[in-house]
């Protein structure tokens, strides 16, 4: 009975790792023109003065959704003999990273997000690319070849490009002769706490907490955070629609199928796939990013976008040749089950949603 189940498996087959990241992809791809549709939805259906779909309360109960998940899939990590292993130092940079990328990078992506065009932010966030490089070699001491050398530039140049041949709008700021998008500099900031964040991972050991202890508590306090941070800023009155009926019914849709769908499957593609080609889909999640842009908002990419996000694919690519050929740094081949692992392939994804 027992072989006769075994043959049955073993007709059924198996769907590839890479599927279940190519799927998430497309989401998280698509889920800045999503929030943006979002926001422009809530816009056209103010309660009272206020839209009841913003950018914050978007931001707020998609870490809530996928808060449930993590939670779900890592709780049994959570015992007190993992968390004893936890120094004081473990602990100050889990708050530290928490800070930087749980609350600050995504915080500063959605209003940018409020400020220019959906493309602008996608392109822009590829400056993770080459500062993590940078910093990686500076800080870190790691070797790269020649090829990553080559992407970080391109990239860099593309981001630069993107940034400074902007046409002149409402949300611009005088630099020296230069006319600099305010909202381009935001997603440029957020980038640079995802970085740091990355490196800080790396330089402070945090590679060998694990995945479910880190992901749940950056998640989990970057939350609180964002909330507490919002409420200075912008007045309790910003998260009173926090529980509308309006918000929530596009919020299911939102947090089930961005949040929720999205972070299960890469997941799961994550725990059958090898670092080298977690990163290679991974590094699509800006092209799906556009293409959304145009299907959702109608969004056609602009002069600068088109020059800037040429050299940024370019970089992308020689990126991905330079992961591929690196052999002195063995991550690559390994399977994305660590903190480190997870950290190595979204630091060339870009916003997620969350």
């Amino acid at each position: 009975m027992v072989s006769r189940h075994r043959r049955q498996d073993r007709l059924i087959p198996r769907i590839p790792g890479q599927t279940y990241l190519w799927l998430a992809v497309l989401i998280f791809g698509a889920s800045s023109a999503v929030t943006r549709k979002l926001t422009e939805i809530g816009a056209q259906n103010f309660t009272g003065e206020r839209n009841p779909i913003s950018l914050c309360n978007v931001l707020f109960v998609g870490n809530l959704c996928a808060l449930i998940v993590l939670i779900s899939i890592y709780w049994r990590q959570w015992n007190k003999a993992t968390l004893k292993q936890l120094s004081k130092k473990d602990w100050l940079n889990l708050t530290i990273v928490a800070i930087l990328s749980g609350a600050l990078a995504p915080g500063l992506i959605f209003q940018a997000l409020a400020l220019t065009q959906v493309n602008n932010v996608i392109l822009v966030g590829r400056l993770e690319l080459p500062l993590t490089l940078i910093l990686s070699v500076w800080l870190l001491k790691e070797r790269v070849n020649l090829w990553e050398v080559m992407g970080a530039i391109a990239s860099l140049v593309g981001v630069t490009l993107t940034i400074i041949l902007q046409p002149p709008g409402q949300a611009m700021m005088n630099v020296g002769s230069f006319h600099l998008g305010v909202g381009e500099l935001l997603a440029a900031l957020g980038s640079v706490a995802a970085v740091a964040s990355t490196i800080i991972v790396s330089k402070g050991r945090l590679s060998e907490i694990p995945l479910g202890i880190y992901s749940i508590f950056r998640t989990a306090l970057g939350t609180v955070i964002f909330f507490f941070f919002a409420l200075a800023l912008y007045g309790k009155e910003h998260f009173m629609d926090a529980l509308s009926p309006f918000l929530w019914q596009w919020m299911l849709l939102y947090g089930l199928v961005i949040v929720v769908l999205g972070q299960l499957l890469w997941l799961k593609g994550l725990r059958t796939c090898m670092v080298s080609v977690a990163s290679l889909v991974g590094s699509f999640t800006p092209v799906v990013g556009i293409v959304a842009a145009y299907l959702i908002l109608g969004e056609a990419p602009t002069k600068a976008q088109y020059i800037g996000g040429s050299l940024i694919v370019v970089g992308i690519f020689l990126s991905q040749i330079g992961i591929r050929l690196q052999t002195s740094r063995t991550i690559a081949f390994s399977r994305v089950d660590s903190t480190q692992a997870v950290q190595e392939v979204e630091a060339g994804m870009g916003f997620k949603g969350i």
